[in-house]
């Protein structure tokens, strides 16, 4: 099973790290909740620029690659996360064409470039979803849920997280 997402926000982390944030089209997965992914300062840019539908002076990569697959008659079916190891993020990238549907592996980044340009959907696997989102508390748009209390085992949970990861485990 997939959860189908949203680019929420491109912005940096308390250490400067880029990060694009996927958010739910459906609350099934709970309120609040979001999907981190820490990217390249380049990807971010690209990424932000497609989003706010700002023209640059010279196509930039993902831009070429669209042109590329339009003017050779193929569309994006769409994007998918679809693993996280050792705090690395998988995705691929869909692709039909006159030979076929082909599956591209791709950086989770370069993915979510391409389908922010083209209006393909984004999809994360179930079980990425579950293993690596995070409360949003910056969202105020959304109401107060009680999540209920937190566990000790939630709390150690977290502390081994903390103390396993850096910022190199994030680069797609």
């Amino acid at each position: 099973m997939t959860v189908q997402v949203n680019v929420s926000g491109v912005g940096l982390d308390a250490r400067r790290q880029a990060v694009v944030l996927l958010r739910p089209d459906d609350e099934l997965f709970g309120p609040r909740r979001v999907l981190p992914i820490w990217i390249g300062p380049q990807e971010a840019a690209s990424i932000s620029l497609a989003i706010g539908d700002t023209p640059s002076p010279r196509p930039l990569t993902h831009d070429l690659m669209v042109e590329l697959a339009e003017t050779l008659g193929a569309t994006f079916g769409g994007v998918a996360v679809t693993r996280v190891e050792e705090g690395t993020f998988y995705a691929e990238v869909t692709l039909h064409t006159a030979a076929g549907t082909r599956v591209f592996d791709s950086r989770p980044s370069d993915a979510i470039a391409l389908a922010v340009r083209t209006g393909a959907p984004i999809t994360v696997a179930d079980e990425v979803f579950e293993e690596a989102a995070v409360i949003d508390d910056l969202d105020d748009d959304s109401e107060d849920v009680d999540a209920g209390p937190v566990t000790e085992d939630e709390v150690q949970e977290f502390r081994r997280l903390l103390d396993e990861i850096g910022p190199d485990d994030f680069r797609g």
